[in-house]
C-alpha cells in the first residue's frame, strides 16, 4: 500500500515537471524565455546625455548584445527579433557626494541613466519602457578622466544586469 502511494506521488511529480518544462524555456542563468523565441535584436544606444563620452554608446550596446548571446540560446539579428531592445543614454553626470568638514567633497559619483524599451513579440504583456540608473563613487582627488573607463565598465555591467533581469528573468 505504501509503495503504491509513493509510486503515485512520483508519477504526479514527473507529470508536473513535464508540464512545467513544456510551457517555458529555462536556462541556468534564470532566464525564462518562451520556447518559440529564437532571435533577439539590440538597436544602438544613442547617447543623448549633455556630457558625451565617445565610447559609451558602443560599449553599452555591445554589453547588452553579449549578455543575451552568452546567457541565452537566442540568435542575434540586426532588427525585428522575437525580443527587441532599444535604448537611449539620457544622463551622464559626475556629482560631489561626501562633503568633509572643510566643505570639500571626499567622494564624487558618476551616474549613468538609460531609458530602455523592450518588446517581446511573443509575450507582449512582458513589454516595458523603463528608465534604469546606476552609479559608482570615486575619490574626489582622482580626475574623472583617469578612472572613467573603469567606472563606465562597472556601471555598464550593472545596467546590463538590470536590463537582462527585467527583460527575461522576470524578477
Amino acid at each position: 500500500m505504501v509503495g503504491i502511494v509513493k509510486l503515485k506521488n512520483i508519477v504526479v511529480l514527473v507529470f508536473i515537471c513535464i508540464s512545467i518544462t513544456s510551457c517555458v524555456s529555462y536556462s541556468f542563468t534564470g532566464a525564462s524565455i518562451p520556447p518559440e523565441a529564437k532571435t533577439f535584436s539590440v538597436q544602438y544606444f544613442d547617447n543623448q546625455a549633455s556630457f558625451v563620452n565617445p565610447t559609451l554608446s558602443e560599449s553599452l550596446t555591445n554589453a547588452v548584445k553579449d549578455r543575451f548571446t552568452n546567457q541565452t540560446s537566442l540568435v542575434l539579428v540586426r532588427q525585428e527579433g522575437d525580443l527587441q531592445i532599444e535604448g537611449v543614454i539620457t544622463n551622464y553626470v559626475s556629482t560631489p557626494q561626501a562633503i568633509t568638514a572643510g566643505q570639500t567633497a571626499a567622494l564624487t559619483r558618476l551616474t549613468i541613466d538609460v531609458k530602455v524599451k523592450f518588446i517581446n513579440l511573443l509575450e507582449p504583456e512582458n513589454n516595458f519602457d523603463t528608465k534604469f540608473s546606476r552609479y559608482l563613487d570615486y575619490e574626489s582627488t582622482q580626475d574623472l578622466a583617469e578612472v572613467q573607463d573603469v567606472l563606465v565598465e562597472g556601471i555598464n555591467q550593472m545596467l546590463v544586469d538590470d536590463i537582462f533581469n527585467k527583460a527575461v528573468v522576470n524578477w
